[in-house]
C-alpha cells in the first residue's frame, strides 16, 4: 500500500581526515590571511601539537628595499597542486588536519602570504609535514613572486623549484648516459632574472 515503503536516509559517504583539509588561493583585495581560523581549523581534541609556517614580505633583500611582493597564480592549478601536497603529507606523516592559504596581488612589508598549518598526535609529525609543505609549494605551485623595491622590480625564482629541476635533469641526464653540468634549473644558463625598471 501506499506510505507502506520503509524510510530510507540519504546517507553520505564517510568523511575522511583528507576531506576536512582547508586550501585557500585568496584574490587580490581579500584582505590579510586570517591566521586564527588557519589555526583553528587545524585544532583537534586528539591532536597533540599543532604545528604552523607563516611566510611574510621582508623589508630588505641584498641591499635594497623592499616595497612589497606581488603574486600572480594559475589559480585553478595551484589550487589542485596544493591538494596533492596535502595528500602527500598525509600519506607520509600521521596527520589530524591540515590547512594552507596563499595571497595574490600585493603583500606589503610585513603581512603575510603563504600560511600552513599541521595537527598531528606526536609534533614531529605536525613540524615535518609544516616544512614538507611549504618546501612543496615553493618547488611545484604555479604561483610566481614579483619583488618590488624602492628603486625598481624584479620576477623571483624560488631556489627549491631550481633545485627540483637540477635534480630531474641530472637524473635524466644520468639515465642517458650523459655527463653535462646543468647550469641551473630548467633552462640551464638561459635562465636570468630580468629586471624591470
Amino acid at each position: 500500500m501506499a506510505g507502506d515503503e520503509p524510510l530510507t536516509e540519504a546517507v553520505e559517504p564517510p568523511r575522511t581526515e583528507a576531506d576536512q583539509d582547508l586550501v585557500e588561493i585568496l584574490d587580490e583585495g581579500s584582505g590579510r590571511l586570517d591566521i586564527a581560523r588557519y589555526v583553528d581549523h587545524v585544532r583537534d581534541p586528539a591532536a597533540g601539537a599543532i604545528a604552523t609556517f607563516e611566510g611574510t614580505t621582508r623589508d630588505h633583500f641584498d641591499g635594497r628595499r623592499v616595497v612589497e611582493l606581488r603574486y600572480e597564480a594559475y589559480s585553478a592549478m595551484a589550487r589542485r597542486r596544493l591538494e596533492a601536497i596535502l595528500r602527500e603529507a598525509r600519506a607520509a606523516h600521521a596527520l589530524r588536519r591540515l590547512a594552507v592559504a596563499h595571497k595574490l596581488g600585493p603583500v606589503p612589508a610585513g603581512e603575510a602570504s603563504v600560511f600552513v598549518a599541521a595537527s598531528a598526535v606526536h609534533r614531529a609529525d605536525a613540524m615535518e609535514a609544516c616544512r614538507y609543505v611549504i618546501d612543496e609549494i615553493k618547488a611545484s605551485v604555479p604561483i610566481w613572486k614579483k619583488e618590488v623595491y624602492d628603486d625598481g622590480e624584479v620576477w623571483k625564482e624560488n631556489r627549491e623549484f631550481f633545485d627540483r629541476a637540477d635534480a630531474a635533469a641530472t637524473a635524466t641526464d644520468t639515465k642517458k648516459g650523459h655527463n653535462k653540468a646543468s647550469g641551473g634549473g630548467c633552462c640551464g644558463s638561459k635562465a636570468r632574472v630580468m629586471e624591470e625598471s
